[in-house]
């Protein structure tokens, strides 16, 4: 008996633990959908732009050169020094110009002199011949050594004016604002022999210009935009923005100032050319740089939503949007221009649709969620 007790007290609390797991308190419950920031998209008047890269590309650059034979007597700068138009450079020995200067002009001298004889004798000629007291074959003499020593006057006219011109390349000047080079020879060193020799370069960096290429679609794009070819005075009006690889945006300004007449059937592109002021010279020549130019004569109106919402795959650029039943979908957009941290939506977008803008991560294309309404920031030029 005291057995059969024990079977039933274990049946009985068997039962009761079995009756208390099915009390509705243990049923199960969904988790509740993840709240996601959506936005309307932001609606802005942009500016459509042709972005490429291209390099810095100096205004001026020159060789400075020996063009006569001597000694290098000075080096009147530092090397990597700025110097002024006109700035004296180097200084090839001038004594053995200098000398020949004043033999020319000596000589030049002494051919006036003959000169203002042989016309003093023409004249008289003239006279006796009126009187008859000569004849007219000593008068062709006269004239003939009055011409004779007129050109003679003119030949060393050019000597003198050919010696002041080599007495002048002694002093090698700067021939525009510029940053010289070190210099490629020493004082005392002999230049000019048989060849001009090298001794320096010179580069101008203010204004600078920027160099890059434009595709043939780009070229068409932009002459659909602005209605066709512009002459060159309208192309000058172009502005050109610029930045290097390691600034932010876009911070030297310029405008164009040539556009190659036909596109280069090797590469189908267009040589273009800008030119900025550069006062600071930050730009130098030969650095990459990054080039933008309006593509439409004005701006327009174009939908904007964070650049980091919209996302890549083998289909293109999309952005996540919720539907009517708060669904996530993904929807493939055409996108435009970068406005700070901001991108235009060319094509794929509504200005009522919802997007996701935060807690990405938890936004499942074809999963519900709880929308939480969020503020896209205007960029940051207002």
């Amino acid at each position: 008996m005291a057995g059969m007790r024990g079977i039933g007290r274990v049946l009985a609390v068997a039962l009761t633990i079995a009756v208390a797991g099915c009390k509705p308190d243990n049923k199960y419950v969904e988790p509740p959908l993840p709240e996601i920031g959506v936005s309307a998209p932001l609606m802005r008047p942009v500016m459509a732009w042709i972005e490429v890269t291209g390099n810095a590309a100096s205004y001026n650059e020159v060789d400075l050169v020996a063009r006569v034979q001597g000694f290098v007597q000075e080096i009147s700068y530092k090397d990597d020094a700025f110097a002024k138009k006109g700035t004296l450079l180097f200084t090839i020995e001038p004594a053995p110009y200098e000398a020949k200067l004043k033999e020319a002009q000596g000589a030049l001298e002494a051919a006036r002199a003959a000169l203002a004889q042989s016309e003093d004798e023409l004249l008289r000629q003239e006279i006796l011949v009126k009187q008859r007291v000569s004849d007219a074959a000593m008068l062709q003499l006269a004239q003939a050594k009055r011409d004779g020593d007129r050109g003679n006057v003119k030949v060393q006219e050019a000597n003198v004016e050919t010696a002041t011109i080599n007495l002048g390349y002694t002093q090698v000047r700067a021939p525009f604002d510029g940053i010289v080079s070190r210099h490629l020879v020493s004082v005392g060193a002999l230049v000019g022999y048989n060849t001009p020799t090298k001794l320096a370069t010179i580069v101008q960096l203010s204004p600078i210009y920027v160099a890059f290429n434009l595709s043939e679609q780009q070229v068409q794009r932009r002459r659909a935009q602005f209605g066709g070819p512009m002459a060159m005075e309208d192309l000058r009006k172009i502005p050109v923005e610029v930045g290097l690889m390691t600034e932010e945006g876009y911070p030297h300004k310029g405008h164009l100032d040539y556009g190659s007449p036909g596109v280069a059937s090797t590469t189908g592109t267009l040589y273009v050319r800008g030119v900025l002021e550069n006062r600071e010279r930050v730009l130098l020549p030969g650095f990459f740089v990054r080039v933008r130019m309006p593509a439409a004569p004005t701006e327009r109106a174009s939908m904007l939503v964070p650049d980091r919402v919209v996302g890549e795959d083998q289909q293109g650029r999309y952005v996540l949007v919720l539907n009517e039943r708060d669904e996530v979908v993904q929807r493939h957009v055409d996108i435009g221009e970068k406005v700070g941290a901001l991108r235009a939506i060319d094509n794929g977008l509504k200005i009522d649709d919802r997007v996701v803008v935060t807690a990405i991560q938890r936004a499942i294309p074809g999963r519900k969620v709880k929308p939480v309404p969020a503020t896209i920031p205007p960029p940051a030029d207002g």
